[in-house]
């Protein structure tokens, strides 16, 4: 049950972060979030910085479990076109509704870990099938260098989630679609 009770906790917190921002997580906020006991919190998390390593472990969880599924659910890209959906498609989840609370609650951890090494190891990029199958549609249009492409065209699109995000602005599938040529080219 404890498990249960730590994710309950964590995701509680990621929507505290994501709600009211870094000052806003504390114990009693995630309590109240969680709809728990005062206290709650703090007998899981004896320190804040416990509490937010265990959120930034969910959130790696919770992205890794959504890229495993859009990778394994989504067929091989043949085209460009095909590439450039499937990224618009991860684009329009990291910013619309539950996707969208934890992109503001990752980049809130991302600044975090700046001051704090030991989140930034756990927010690392992670091997995932969607990661596995933009390497591959690369690899396949005959690109020596396919890794660093992939990793180019990823950030370009976390840093179009993060501009969006902060802008208010939606992405149009004409956007993604350069950013897939830029990499491509």
């Amino acid at each position: 049950m404890s498990t249960d009770r730590r994710t309950v906790l964590a995701d509680a917190a990621i929507g505290v972060l994501a709600d009211a921002g870094m000052r806003a997580l504390t114990h009693r906020a995630v309590d109240r979030a969680a709809g728990l006991p005062s206290g709650t919190t703090s007998a899981y998390f004896r320190t804040r910085q416990a509490l937010l390593t265990a959120l930034v472990r969910r959130l790696v969880a919770l992205d890794q479990a959504e890229l495993r599924a859009a990778g394994e659910a989504t067929p091989a890209p043949r085209t460009a076109e095909d590439l450039a959906a499937g990224i618009a498609a991860l684009t329009e989840r990291r910013l619309t509704g539950e996707g969208r609370r934890r992109s503001l609650a990752r980049y809130a951890c991302a600044l975090e870990s700046v001051r704090h090494p030991e989140l930034r190891e756990i927010l690392l990029p992670r091997e995932n099938a969607g990661r596995d199958l933009v390497r591959g549609f690369v690899a396949a249009q005959g690109h020596a260098d396919a890794e660093e492409r992939t990793l180019t065209l990823l950030r370009c699109v976390d840093g179009l989630v993060f501009d969006r995000l902060v802008s208010g602005g939606a992405v149009g599938a004409r956007e993604i679609r350069r950013l897939v040529d830029a990499a491509l080219r």
